[in-house]
């Protein structure tokens, strides 16, 4: 016989059924509505975040491009800026090189004149004289150590300015390096997409590394080394000019004073040969006033010597008449006469000793004014051998070196008087 077994289980009822079936059925439609909008949104998102990160890719990569543009336009600039300061440079280097030859040809010029100074202390006597040539001279060893003290000047600066210029050159250099590597970096981080096989995960990429500076900054920093360079180059092209216009001046400067110094040479010259000319004309009159005395005073000593027998005999005519006897040796004319006689005769004698006495003095006196004019004249033209050897010593100042030819070997240093007239007549000869 069958026997009736239940299940021990919670027993519930009808509408409880019903309504735990209309809750699954709520539950399962809330679930699925909240599963739909789950995938709208999701699907919202997804589009969105790819727009995103594509736009974002792409707006940076653009980002990329332009900021590669402005480091090149930048790199171009300071690249001409380069190209300029190295014209300058080498512009400046050749007005110091043309400087320093200005400099060391003033060497020819002071050399010359203390050569000058120096020949001209061999003058002698009278004729070592402060005239015109020795303070020309002087005025120009003056104007060429100004002149070589300016162009020193100048010289120095140009170095000091070259230093700049290189120091600014160097900063260009070390700039147009780091944005040239800066632009590697760039195109490298440009050509980067999602599927280039270099790519990954870094730790803390979003760090700011040390020594980061602003945009404003690094802007700041190629203008500075740009105008810098450029106001290097202002001040080195100013100073061109000056190095230019202090050659002019100096070399002007130079030879006016050197043609005021030959001026007074050949002014010196002149008036040595005036004095010369002056001196020989005294000495042929000197010499003829010494023949026409001395003859005279052999003419006085001859008319002495002749006065000796006139006397012999008015003294003898006198002696032998005192031997009259008695009466006879009375004072007659004759006796008065014979005495007058040898009075007169010796006035005479005595007037010509004393007239032999003063031409003697005379041709003495005029012998050593003779021998005083002919040593002058060998100081003179001592003197004048000396300026005429300046004068030829002056021609290197005027002379191209490969063509300026000595006219004298040497000159004379003593008073020599025949010495010094050749001397001076290999001059004239010239």
């Amino acid at each position: 016989m069958a026997t009736l077994s239940l299940k021990a289980a919670q027993r519930y009822s009808v509408p409880d059924w019903f309504s735990n079936n209309n809750q699954i059925s709520t539950n399962s439609e809330r679930q699925r509505y909240m599963s739909h909008q789950i995938r709208q949104e999701g699907r919202a998102l997804r589009n969105e975040t790819n727009n995103q990160t594509k736009w974002d890719q792409e707006d940076n990569s653009t980002r990329l491009a332009e900021r590669m543009d402005e480091v090149e336009r930048w790199k171009d600039v300071l690249e001409n800026t380069l190209c300029d300061i190295n014209v300058e440079i080498d512009a400046l280097t050749k007005s110091k090189e043309e400087a320093e030859r200005a400099l060391e040809a003033k060497n020819l010029n002071l050399d010359v004149v203390i050569e000058n100074l120096t020949l001209r202390e061999g003058r002698q006597d009278i004729d070592l004289v402060t005239d015109q040539v020795h303070e020309q001279l002087l005025k120009e060893v003056e104007v060429i150590e100004g002149s070589k003290k300016a162009l020193q000047q100048k010289i120095t600066e140009a170095f000091e300015q070259l230093c700049l210029l290189m120091e600014a050159r160097q900063q260009l250099i070390f700039d147009i390096s780091n944005k040239k590597e800066a632009l590697k970096i760039d195109e490298v981080a440009l050509s980067l997409n999602n599927n280039s096989p270099n790519i990954s995960f870094k730790p803390n990429p979003l760090r700011i590394p040390p020594g980061s500076t602003t945009k404003q900054q690094w802007d700041m920093f190629s203008r500075y080394n740009k105008d810098r360079a450029e106001a290097e180059m202002k001040a080195s092209t100013s100073l061109r000019e000056a190095i230019s216009a202090t050659i002019k001046y100096t070399d002007n400067e130079i030879e006016a004073q050197r043609v005021a110094t030959d001026f007074a040479f050949r002014k010196r010259i002149h008036e040595f040969e005036q004095a010369l000319s002056e001196l020989k004309w005294q000495e042929k009159n000197i010499l003829e006033d010494i023949a026409d005395l001395e003859e005279d005073i052999r003419r006085l000593e001859a008319d002495l010597r002749a006065k000796a027998a006139p006397l012999k005999v008015a003294h003898t005519r006198l002696e032998t008449r005192t031997y009259r006897p008695n009466v006879d040796l009375t004072r007659d004319e004759a006796q008065y006469g014979l005495v007058d006689e040898v009075h007169q005769l010796e006035g005479t004698i005595d007037a010509l000793k004393q007239k032999l006495a003063q031409s003697q003095d005379a041709l003495t006196s005029l012998q050593k004014q003779l021998a005083r004019i002919q040593e002058d004249i060998g100081f003179k033209t001592h003197s004048l051998c000396l300026d005429k050897h300046s004068m030829d010593v002056r021609a290197k100042l005027t002379t191209p070196p490969e063509k300026y030819v000595s006219k004298t070997d040497s000159f004379p240093r003593t008073p020599n008087r025949q010495l010094s007239e050749i001397k001076c007549r290999q001059l004239e000869l010239l």
